[in-house]
């Protein structure tokens, strides 16, 4: 699929030094108002991500809403919701269609090559089941999706699609979980998950002027990953090497990145919104109950830090 490149922007690693990226309307309005310099950045996670939909739902509960949005994987799919304003969409999407729809499973490796029902996920449920409100999402502000680049290893960063083609497939190629899912081809270039090479975008939101921010995450403070073995990569992925060499270091720049995160909340500069204790639901749960109680404890969360997140970013 081909996006129509005057509807969005993609965003590199970083800009030249001694250039800037273009100021568009929107960021123009943020430098006016100082106190719209607060980000919202989602971390991904398969199914961990429920607990992010219940935090989501806590911030809309209370008119929290953030100008400037920035997610890899399932943070960048459940985020949308949230920019949609569509309270409780995501929580139905990830538990109750789940439910019905029973969309994780191998079968759809053997129709899809990938282990969840991609077809539908970004089809019908998002146009016919639990209809997206695109209008709503065109005037939240920036939201910026995350992908890694299979030809560089890089992440890149769409900038807030333009048009509902568009979303979805960035979205998706966000979210593709290398092994399990098919790249996705975006103007020609294959695209994997952005957790591989930015799992928590806030470098990114950084770079683009917002340093306040709150940061949600699908793992307890300390958690850090260890590493993996490279076999797999070079077998599925000989073809790229420099996604191979970013999957040998993946779990390395995770731990940086993390590490980088709870040093800036330590000094008052971030808030965090996390699981207080090691989650017992993995990326491709299907426990409906263990859902529920992994949204809860998200939505709980985000509910203790309410007056700091008032105070310190509204």
């Amino acid at each position: 699929m081909f996006l129509d490149k005057s509807a969005i922007k993609v965003c590199h690693v970083e800009p030249p030094k001694g250039k800037s990226e273009k100021i568009s309307g929107i960021q123009s309005l943020f430098e006016i108002l100082p106190h719209m310099k607060s980000a919202l950045i989602l971390e991904g996670g398969g199914m961990r991500g429920v607990f992010t939909c219940g935090a989501l739902d806590c911030l809309l509960d209370n008119k929290l809403y953030f100008p400037y949005v920035a997610g890899t994987s399932a943070g960048a799919s459940n985020g949308l919701s949230y920019a949609s304003r569509q309270r409780g969409r995501a929580r139905a999407c990830n538990i109750d269609e789940l439910l019905k729809r029973n969309y994780i499973g191998l079968r759809f490796m053997l129709t899809q090559g990938c282990i969840m029902d991609y077809k539908y996920l970004f089809g019908d449920l998002p146009r016919k089941v639990r209809p997206y409100d695109f209008s709503a999402y065109l005037k939240s502000g920036r939201y910026i999706l995350t992908a890694t680049n299979c030809l560089t290893g890089k992440p890149e960063y769409f900038d807030s699609p333009k048009t509902f083609d568009d979303l979805l497939i960035c979205c998706k190629a966000s979210c593709s979980l290398p092994y399990l899912c098919k790249m996705v081809f975006i103007n020609g270039v294959p695209y994997v998950d952005g957790g591989i090479s930015d799992a928590v975008p806030q470098k990114k939101a950084e770079r683009d002027g917002f340093k306040n921010n709150l940061v949600i995450l699908t793992r307890n403070k300390g958690y850090r990953k260890s590493g993996q073995y490279l076999w797999p990569a070079k077998f599925f992925y000989g073809k790229y090497p420099e996604l191979v060499r970013q999957l040998g270091r993946a779990h390395i720049d995770y731990n940086e990145n993390i590490s980088y995160i709870e040093h800036l909340e330590a000094r008052g500069e971030i808030t965090v919104i996390r699981p207080e204790e090691p989650l017992v639901v993995d990326r491709l749960q299907t426990d409906p109950e263990k859902l529920q109680q992994l949204y809860e404890q998200g939505y709980n969360a985000a509910k203790k830090l309410l007056k700091q997140i008032k105070s310190k970013h509204f």
